[in-house]
C-alpha cells in the first residue's frame, strides 16, 4: 500500500527536530484529525540552506514533512512556494486518498513559515492588518 520511499522516511525521517538558528518558522494543526506539523527554516538571501520539522500525528504527516525538507532545502522561496500538494504526494510514492491531508498539511506549513519569514516573525495576516490601522 506504501511505497518504499514513504517507508524508508518513515524508518529513517530526515532532518527532524527544532533548527536552533532558524529564522522563519511555521505551524499548522487540521482541525479534522488533530495532526499537526512545525517548521523551522534558515533563509538567506532568498534560498533556504536548512529546514527541519516536528510532527505530531499520523505516520503520512511525518513522512511528508520529512519528504517536504529534503524537497526544498537549496531551492529558493520562490521555486518552494511554487510547490503543490500533488507534488508532495508524487514525491512520497503516492499516498491513499484518505491520507492526502497530511501533503496539504505539509505544503500550508511552509506557507504559513514562508509568510512568517516575510513578515518580520509576525503573521502575514496580522502585519496586514497592523499597516492598514497604523496607515
Amino acid at each position: 500500500m506504501y511505497s518504499k520511499t514513504f517507508k524508508d522516511h518513515l524508518a529513517n525521517p530526515r532532518n527532524a527536530g527544532e533548527l536552533s538558528d532558524a529564522n522563519a518558522t511555521g505551524e499548522e494543526t487540521n482541525p479534522v484529525c488533530g495532526d499537526r506539523l512545525r517548521l523551522s527554516l534558515r533563509v538567506h538571501d532568498g534560498v533556504i540552506e536548512a529546514v527541519n520539522f516536528l510532527a505530531y500525528g499520523c505516520p503520512p504527516t511525518l513522512v511528508c514533512g520529512s519528504v517536504l525538507t529534503e524537497l526544498i532545502t537549496g531551492k529558493t522561496v520562490e521555486e518552494s512556494m511554487l510547490l503543490k500538494r500533488d507534488d508532495l504526494v508524487a514525491a512520497v510514492g503516492g499516498l491513499p486518498a484518505r491520507k492526502q491531508h497530511a501533503a496539504a498539511l505539509a505544503i500550508e506549513t511552509l506557507r504559513s513559515a514562508i509568510e512568517n519569514k516575510n513578515s518580520g516573525g509576525k503573521p502575514a495576516f496580522l502585519t496586514q492588518r497592523l499597516s492598514e490601522l497604523l496607515g
